[in-house]
C-alpha cells in the first residue's frame, strides 16, 4: 500500500475511537498523552512569551516605562523559571518523543503506559503550584534562585521552589520510561544500528534527566528547608557557604541545556533526511556524538563560575571540558550539511526552521567557545552578552526544533495539512524577528549593559528598542502560527498518510494512527531514511 497515493484518514484513529473527556483525562495511550504534554507546554511557551513581551516593553525607555522595579524583578524571574521548567525542558522529550517515540520502535505503547500518565499529571501539579507562587507575590531571585537572597526573599518563593521540585519527578519517570522502552520493545528487526537518531537523542536525554534530574532536587529541597527552618546551610552569616549552592545548581542545569538541546537535534536529524531525499551521512559518528555531549555535559558545569573565586587551574579545565562540547556539536552540524549536499532539496516549512536552527546554534556556538574563555567571560560575565549567548542556543535551538517537529508531525498527530503560504511567512518572520531581539543585544553586553537591570544609559536606547522591535515580530509570527494551526485542526484538509513522503519509521503507521499505532507486525527491513528505492514506506 502506498501511502502517498491514500487520501483518507484511516477509520479508527486514535481520535475518534474514544472521545469523552474522561478517556482522554485517564488515557494510557502515549499519543494521546503526547498531546496533552503539548498542550500543556504550548501554553507555558504563551505564559513566558507574555512574560517575555512586558520585560522588553519596559526596557524601551532608560527609565520607568510601564511597570515597577520591584515587578521587573519578578517579570524576569518568572519568565526565566516557566520557559525553563514548564517549557523548554518537557517541550520535546515529552511531547514529540512520547508520541512518536514508539512508533518509531515499532511498539504498541511506552514500557511504562500507566506511569507515563502519572508523569503528566505531576508535571501538571507542579505547574500549577508554580503558577499560584507567581499569583500568590512572584519571586524575585532569577529563575536560577541564586543563595543567599532566595533564602532571604520575601517573596513567594517556595510554592515556586515545590513546583520545580515536582516537576523534577516527572522528568525522572519520564527518562526511565524512555530508557526501558527502548531497551524492551524494540520491533524485530529493529537493531541498535537501525534505531532512528531521533531515538537516540530521546535515549541520551533520558539518562541525563535520570542522573542529574535528583541533584536538582536535592538542592532545592535544601533552599526550602533553609527558608522554612533556617538551617543556614547556604548562609554565609551561619557558616552556610553560598558557592555550594551554585556547584550543586549547575551539576545539574548544565547538563540541563542538553535536555533541552538534545532532542532538537534529534528532531534536525530527522527533518534534514526526509527533506534532502537522503538517508544521514554519519549516523554512527551523529549517535556517537550524541553521547558524547551527554557525557562532556556533566564536567562543565563550572564555566558558569569563573567568577566565584574557584582556582585558576579549576577555571582552566571547565572552560576546556565546555569547548570539546562545541566539537561534538561541529560533528553534527557537519553531517547534516554533508546529508543535504546533493540531496534532492524540498523547500518546506519545517526545513525552514532547520536551516534556522543551524544558524542559531552555530551563531550561539561560537560565543559559546568564546565565553568558555576565562578572560573573556570575567569582562562578559552577567551582562546581556549571556542574556543573548544562552537564548540562542536554549531558547532559539529549541523553538527553531520545536518548530519543525510541530510541522513536520503536525500532519502525523491529527491527520490535517495547514496553509503552506502562511506557515512560510511565520517562519520567515520567527526567524528575522529571534535574530533581530537577541543581536543587539551582544552589543550591549559588550558595551557593559548588566542583565537583569531596570534603568541603563541613553545612549544603549536604540538597541533596546530594535530588540523589543524584534520581540513584537517573534509575537506576531507566534498569533500567526497559533491562528492557522487552530484553523488546521478543523478546517484543515485532509492528510494522506505520508504528505511529505518521508522514509522515517514513524510513517510506517497511519496519520494519525491507529489506537496502537499498527493493525499488525511493522516490518524494518530497510534502514530508516532509505531513499535508494523508489516506493515510499509501507503503512501498517
Amino acid at each position: 500500500m502506498n501511502p502517498s497515493a491514500e487520501s483518507s484518514q484511516p477509520g479508527i484513529t486514535y481520535l475518534n475511537h474514544e472521545t469523552t473527556v474522561l478517556s482522554w483525562l485517564l488515557t494510557r495511550d502515549h499519543k494521546r498523552i503526547g498531546v496533552m504534554f503539548l498542550v500543556g507546554v504550548i501554553l507555558s511557551l504563551l505564559l513566558g512569551g507574555i512574560f517575555a513581551m512586558v520585560i522588553r516593553i519596559e526596557l524601551l525607555t532608560p527609565g520607568p516605562t510601564v511597570i515597577s522595579p520591584m515587578t521587573y524583578n519578578r517579570m524576569f524571574t518568572l519568565h526565566g523559571v516557566v520557559m525553563v521548567w514548564l517549557f523548554m525542558i518537557p517541550a520535546i522529550p515529552s511531547a514529540f518523543g512520547n508520541f512518536v517515540l514508539p512508533i518509531m520502535l515499532g511498539a504498541k505503547d511506552v514500557a511504562f503506559p500507566r506511569l507515563n500518565l502519572a508523569s503528566f499529571y505531576i508535571y501538571l501539579a507542579g505547574a500549577l503550584l508554580t503558577v499560584f507562587g507567581m499569583l500568590w507575590s512572584g519571586a524575585d531571585t532569577g529563575w536560577t534562585f541564586y543563595t543567599p537572597y532566595s533564602t532571604t526573599s520575601p517573596t513567594a518563593l517556595t510554592p515556586i521552589l515545590l513546583g520545580v521540585f515536582i516537576i523534577g519527578f516527572s522528568t525522572i519517570i519520564t527518562g526511565l520510561n524512555f530508557i526501558t522502552t527502548v531497551h524492551t520493545l524494540r520491533a524485530p528487526g529493529m537493531h541498535w544500528t537501525r534505531i532512528p537518531l531521533f531515538v537516540w537523542t530521546i535515549y541520551g536525554t533520558s539518562v541525563i534527566q535520570v542522573v542529574a534530574t535528583p541533584v536538582l532536587g536535592m538542592v532545592l529541597l535544601l533552599v526550602f528547608i533553609e527558608r522554612v527552618l533556617g538551617s543556614g546551610i547556604f548562609d554565609p552569616s551561619r557558616g552556610g557557604d553560598p558557592v555550594l549552592f551554585q556547584h550543586m545548581f549547575w551539576f545539574y542545569s548544565h547538563p540541563a541545556v542538553y535536555i533541552m538541546v538534545l532532542p532538537a537535534m534529534g528532531v534536525i536529524s530527522e527533518v534534514v533526511c526526509a527533506f534532502s531525499r537522503k538517508n544521514i551521512f554519519g549516523y554512527k559518528m551523529i549517535a556517537a556524538s550524541t553521547f558524547g555531549i551527554s557525557f562532556v555535559g556533566f564536567f562543565s558545569w563550572g564555566h558558569h563560575m569563573f567568577v566565584s573565586g574557584q582556582s585558576t587551574f579549576g577555571s582552566g579545565v571547565f572552560g576546556v571540558l565546555s569547548m570539546l562540547v562545541a566539537i561534538f556539536t561541529a560533528i553534527k552540524i557537519f553531517n547534516w550539511v554533508a546529508t543535504m549536499y546533493g540531496g534532492s532539496i524540498d523547500l518546506r516549512v519545517p526545513l525552514l526552521y532547520v536551516l534556522g536552527f543551524i544558524f542559531l546554534l552555530m551563531f550561539g556556538g561560537m560565543t559559546g567557545v568564546a565565553v568558555a574563555t576565562t578572560s573573556l567571560d570575567v569582562h562578559w560575565h552577567d551582562t546581556y552578552f549571556i542574556v543573548a549567548h544562552f537564548h540562542y542556543i536554549m531558547v532559539g535551538a529549541v523553538l527553531m526544533a520545536f518548530l519543525a517537529a510541530l510541522h513536520y508531525w503536525w500532519p502525523k498527530m491529527f491527520g490535517r495539512t495547514y496553509p503552506e503560504r502562511w506557515s512560510f511567512l511565520a517562519a520567515i518572520t520567527i526567524i528575522f524577528g529571534f535574530i533581530v531581539t537577541f543581536l543587539p543585544q551582544f552589543l550591549l553586553g559588550n558595551m557593559g549593559m548588566p542583565r537583569r537591570y531596570y534603568e541603563y544609559p541613553r545612549e544603549m536606547q536604540w538597541l533596546h528598542v530594535l530588540s523589543t522591535a524584534g520581540a513584537s515580530l517573534l509575537a506576531f509570527g507566534f498569533t500567526l502560527i497559533a491562528v492557522y494551526l487552530l484553523w488546521s485542526l478543523r478546517y484543515g484538509p485532509v492528510s494522506t498518510p505520508n504528505p511529505w513522503g518521508s522514509r522515517g519509521y514513524e510513517w510506517f503507521s497511519g496519520s494519525p494512527p491507529a489506537p496502537h499505532n499498527f493493525t499488525r507486525a511493522p516490518s524494518f527491513e530497510r534502514e530508516v531514511h532509505d531513499y535508494t528505492v523508489p516506493e515510499a514506506p509501507r503503512v501498517y
